[in-house]
């Protein structure tokens, strides 16, 4: 039950934050903060990471329906089996990003991406945006993968 709501948890937050954010400024609008090393902005990602594919959004919305059933079908059987918490700790992490982020290509027809980073050894990493579901999704998948090992 307690990966349920971890689920439920990380969605309601990034549904809140996401509306929060559609509400703030313009978009591409920056608002610098913890010395400038994090900015605020609004962007509407039409494709997936990087843009890649903004051209093909209703592809991009089959294609992150697909792997997020795919992802909640993984989930669901590994939920009646006793044990490995780690596999349904990070199926949960990347589910609640996933239903997010589909969420949003579903419904808004964009992700909402809203916070980068400004690191001098990096300054390509600038240009990106991300949301808290971008993390999730990523850690989640790395821990059922190190789950799944087992």
């Amino acid at each position: 039950m307690v990966y349920v709501m971890i689920i439920g948890s990380l969605f309601l937050c990034e549904w809140f934050i996401k509306n929060m954010t559609e509400a703030w400024g313009k978009e591409k609008e920056q608002k610098n903060i913890w010395g400038g090393r994090l900015y605020l902005t609004k962007y509407h990602n039409k494709g997936a990471f990087l843009n890649l594919g903004e051209k093909r959004k209703e592809l991009m919305a089959v294609i992150s329906v697909l792997l997020t059933v795919f992802c909640l079908i993984l989930f669901l059987l590994s939920f009646f089996q006793k044990g490995n918490a780690l596999l349904k700790a990070g199926l949960s992490l990347l589910l609640g990003g996933a239903f997010s982020n589909t969420y949003d290509r579903l419904k808004r027809k964009y992700v909402v991406d809203y916070f980068g980073f400004r690191m001098k050894a990096f300054p390509g990493l600038s240009k990106v945006v991300f949301n808290l579901s971008d993390f999730f999704i990523l850690t989640g998948a790395m821990l059922a993968a190190l789950g799944g090992m087992k």
